[in-house]
Order: C-alpha cells, then sequence, then structure tokens
C-alpha cells in the first residue's frame, strides 16, 4: 500500500513538473526610455495621465525599491541583458571614455539566448545599443529570432529616422533627414512615419504570429527620449505628432511634448493588454514594465515641471536615488495578486535569473542575478536578496554607489569623500550622515574596493575628462 502510495505521488509530482515545462509564461518585458520615477501617475505623478499603466499596478504588483542597472542607457541594458552589474558586465558607459565602445561578445549570455533553450520564441522590437551593425553584438546573434529597431543609441534620438534596422537588413522609411549621422541620427525635415507608432504596430503583429508557443517579447520604446540633435539644431526636442489631450495646456511646448509622449506610449501599452485578452494569453503572460534610468534634463523640458524623480534626488547620469531607483510594474493575472505594493530590493541584473526560474532553467554561475519570481508569485518567506547593490559609472570621472540594507553610500570621484544615506528615514538623501557612522562607511569602502573588476575598456579615472563633442567613436546620449 505504501508502494503504491509513493508510486502516485511519484507520478503525480512528474505530471506537474511535465505541464509546467509544457506550458512556462509567455514574458513581455516593456523598457521606456528616460523615464523618472516619478513619471507615472500609480508612482504620483499628477500632470501626467497613465491610465493604462495605472490600471497595470492596480491589476499587479508595484515596486517601490527597485533599480535600473545604471545611470544612462548602453549600461543599464546590458545589466538588464546579461544579468552583471557594472562591476563586471561588458558595457559599462554609452563610449564616452573616447575608444568605440566594445559589442556584446559571442560567448556573452543574454536573456534571450537563455530562453531558446526552453524552446522560447525571442523578440526584440525598438532600441538596443549593445553592438552595432556587423558586429557579434546584434541582436540577432544574441538570441533574438527576430528584431526591428535602432541599433545605436544616438540613431534612436530621432523618432522621424530615414530607416531602421530589420534583423541584419536596414529598412528605409519615408522621412527625409538632412545632415544624417553615420548612425543615423539627426532630425526630419520631412515627418511620415513615427518610430513609436511602427514599434507598436510591429509588436501586435508579432504577438499574433507567436501566440501558439512560449515567447519573449522585449518591448524597448525610447519614449520619452529627447532628440538631442533636433534640440540643438532646430531647439525641438521632445518629438510627438502632436500634443493630444495637453495641446490646449497653459504649459511650456516641451512639456506639453514629454507628457504627451508617455500618454501616447501608455495608450500603446493599453492596446497590448487588449491584444494579450483577444489572443487568450492574458493568464499566461507575465508583462514586466521599467525604465533605463532616471529623467532626463534634455530636449528643453526641465524635469522639476513634472517632478519626475518624484521624492527622489538627482536624475539622469547621478548614482543618487533619482538617476537609478525606477519604476517596476509586474502583471500576471492568476499568478500575481492584484493591487500589490512591494518592498523587495532589486535591480536590473535579476530579470536573467527570474526569467530562468520561470521558464525553468538553471542561470549560468558567476553572475549577479537573483530571482524575484518568490516575490512576483506572493512567496516571500523564499525570496533571496542581495547583500549590497553596486554602481559604477565612467562619466566625468569615476563613481561609484553601493546600496546595502537601507544604508547607501555614494562616492563622485577617485579620492572624493563618502557620502552615507539612510534611506529607510532618508529616500531623498539630504543628509549625509558619514561621519556619524564610521563603521558602516568602513563597511561600504570594503564593498567598493571589491565589488568591482577591472576592465581594459573602462580604466579608472582619477580625474574628471571633458565631455567632447559627439563623434564617430565618442557618441553622446
Amino acid at each position: 500500500m505504501k508502494q503504491t502510495l509513493l508510486l502516485v505521488a511519484l507520478l503525480a509530482a512528474c505530471s506537474a513538473a511535465n505541464t509546467r515545462a509544457a506550458t512556462p509564461p509567455n514574458i513581455i518585458f516593456i523598457l521606456a526610455d528616460d523615464l523618472g520615477y516619478g513619471d507615472l501617475g500609480c508612482y504620483g505623478q499628477e500632470k501626467i495621465r497613465t491610465p493604462n499603466l495605472d490600471r497595470m499596478a492596480a491589476e499587479g504588483m508595484r515596486f517601490t525599491q527597485f533599480y535600473t542597472g545604471s545611470t544612462v542607457c548602453a549600461p543599464s541594458r546590458c545589466v538588464l541583458m546579461t544579468g552583471l552589474d557594472t562591476g563586471h558586465c561588458l558595457i559599462r558607459g554609452n563610449g564616452f571614455r573616447g575608444d568605440a565602445q566594445p559589442p556584446l561578445r559571442p560567448q556573452d549570455m543574454t536573456v534571450a539566448k537563455l530562453l531558446k533553450q526552453a524552446g522560447y520564441a525571442t523578440a526584440l522590437i525598438g532600441k538596443w545599443g549593445l553592438g552595432e551593425a556587423g558586429s557579434s553584438g546584434v541582436p540577432t546573434r544574441q538570441g533574438f529570432d527576430y528584431f526591428f529597431g535602432y541599433l545605436h543609441h544616438q540613431h534612436a534620438h530621432n523618432y522621424y529616422p530615414s530607416f531602421l534596422w530589420r534583423n541584419e537588413e536596414r529598412v528605409s522609411l519615408k522621412n527625409e533627414v538632412p545632415g544624417e549621422g553615420e548612425f543615423g541620427q539627426g532630425w526630419a525635415t520631412k515627418k511620415v512615419e513615427y518610430s513609436h507608432d511602427l514599434f507598436a504596430e510591429e509588436a501586435l503583429a508579432w504577438l499574433q504570429q507567436h501566440k501558439d508557443k512560449p515567447f519573449f517579447l522585449y518591448l524597448a520604446f525610447t519614449i520619452p527620449h529627447a532628440n538631442n540633435e533636433g534640440m540643438r539644431a532646430i531647439k525641438i526636442g521632445q518629438e510627438v505628432p502632436d500634443y493630444g489631450i495637453y495641446r490646449d495646456k497653459d504649459w511650456p511646448d516641451p512639456s506639453k511634448g514629454y507628457a504627451a509622449m508617455i500618454t501616447r506610449m501608455d495608450a500603446d501599452i493599453g492596446r497590448l493588454f487588449d491584444r494579450l485578452k483577444q489572443l487568450g494569453l492574458d493568464e499566461n503572460t507575465l508583462v514586466l514594465f521599467s525604465s533605463d534610468n532616471g529623467p532626463h534634463k534634455e530636449g528643453g523640458n526641465p524635469p522639476s515641471f513634472f517632478a519626475s524623480n518624484g521624492p527622489l534626488r538627482g536624475l539622469k547620469r547621478d548614482l543618487y536615488e533619482g538617476g537609478i531607483r525606477v519604476p517596476l510594474l509586474a502583471r500576471w493575472p492568476g499568478h500575481i495578486r492584484a493591487g500589490v505594493v512591494s518592498d523587495h530590493v532589486g535591480y536590473f541584473g535579476d530579470f536573467l535569473a527570474t526569467a530562468a526560474e520561470l521558464a525553468g532553467l538553471t542561470p549560468p554561475d558567476g553572475l549577479n542575478s537573483i530571482s524575484f519570481a518568490p516575490t512576483l508569485l506572493g512567496q516571500v518567506e523564499k525570496q533571496k536578496t542581495h547583500d549590497y547593490l553596486y554602481w559604477e559609472f565612467h562619466e566625468g570621472g569615476f563613481k561609484q554607489a553601493v546600496r546595502a540594507g537601507d544604508w547607501k553610500a555614494v562616492r563622485l570621484g577617485v579620492g572624493k569623500p563618502l557620502e552615507l544615506f539612510h534611506l529607510t528615514t532618508d529616500p531623498g538623501e539630504q543628509t549625509d550622515q558619514a561621519a556619524q557612522h564610521p563603521v558602516i562607511v568602513a563597511k561600504m569602502e570594503g564593498i567598493l574596493r571589491n565589488a568591482r573588476t577591472d576592465s581594459p575598456d573602462w580604466p579608472i579615472q582619477t580625474t574628471p575628462t571633458k565631455k567632447q563633442p559627439p563623434t564617430k567613436n565618442n557618441p553622446s546620449l
């Protein structure tokens, strides 16, 4: 009798395991570009309308202490894709160091490569930034079956480009861009096809085509990034077809444009949720939404107008909270309980381990990645946490930050004093407590010394370097 019961239990366990393996969840990661912690209604925004993202928070989980991979674009996306923090990942800056930015290598593991091992169809639609045409870093050589969008981050400044990339082929658009740069950057004098709209339509079509097998869609929108080239040349930095519901507001035009871009993206995310329901995929699809770094002060829009960093100090290019703490929303009906607010401390690098766990895979050793799937599924007692989170940044000298528990340390250059903040009582990092807590400072100093490996591509700058104008080998974000 005992043997029979044991056999039944084993068969049931095997059946459950097979069911999980046969139907892993679809995964969609939606990434905004330069959207601040305070730019969504569900995070306290009062002027910009984001009803669909607010509904996503109400129907799922909203994280309050989640961090990006870096304070600018390329390294942040590298962390997201590889599960390595900026002390260990290959790409630690936007090429500002003066040489060409290295592309991801053939041996590098990405989320897309990993999920393909579980039979996932994989697509990137939008902005990449981790490898140029012909290099080992292009998306189709890094695990993505399909790619449509921008390769270079400077190209992605232009919402009306003359071309985009489909897989490894250039696709001409109807826009005209006189004086176009080598990477496609510039501003259009003839504006016909808005790249964001093309990405939204492409995503809906791709979902339709891949509804019958597990899929991973990395939907990397460029909204609300500014067109820096347009701002320098013709003072138009927030490129959007129209101001929509903000048209008659008594606001500066750049602020109308910034708000209109975010609300336009929000509407397209609503369309994506509608499509998932139409296809019967809603309850088997985890959707995550975040931003690659804090809000920008480019394109003529002052971030203070919308309080885009919320209660936090700092912006894009800062290692204070406003530069690296970002929204994270997660929705998976029937699996993630509705209306949950989580204070779990995680960061972009954790996405790889999370996706791996949900797909029934084991991530490679040696990563800075801890799955937050237990938090998503309400199993907080099983949630592992980092001893610390680490960031380094190479523009304007070598800067570092670390969060360990409730404490955050920031050093803004080699030889500069360490600043220490208690984030629970001082999330806005207004009071430096380094002098009062020498033991904690010593602990943080030790982490900063040991949390990284040297990289020949990103040498430590002992003195700040002057930022140069954009060139082929010195691209500017």
